[in-house]
């Protein structure tokens, strides 16, 4: 040995270092699903906010015209496109919403 660092120190030396560099890889890696999955869900809200969707009739109300991203009746899937929702609320016992006011998109169409 000749007072310098040794090859085991050397080497441990570089174990740790790739250690933290993979602990910081996985992280970046963590922060990336969680940003590709909001951006997959903001297409989605997106996505629906565009189509509409009906609730069933209940026995003390009529059925439901919302929009695809109305929290009142959160059901993904069974999307109405544009002609289908006017459809709908031609219909005698199908009608709009009057919170989500899916009205401005329709007319919009």
């Amino acid at each position: 040995m000749s007072g310098g660092i040794s090859d085991l120190d050397k080497n441990r030396a570089l174990a740790d270092w790739l250690e933290w560099q993979l602990r910081q890889v996985r992280g970046r890696i963590r922060e990336l699903e969680i940003k590709e999955e909001q951006e997959r869900r903001r297409r989605e809200q997106a996505h629906a906010a565009l189509r509409w969707k009906i609730q069933p009739q209940r026995s003390s109300s009529a059925a439901l015209v919302h929009r695809g991203d109305c929290a009142l009746y959160p059901v993904g899937g069974g999307f109405l496109d544009h002609e289908e929702a006017l459809i709908a609320l031609a219909e005698p016992d199908i009608e709009a919403c009057q919170i989500c006011r899916l009205e401005t998109g329709l007319s919009n169409g």
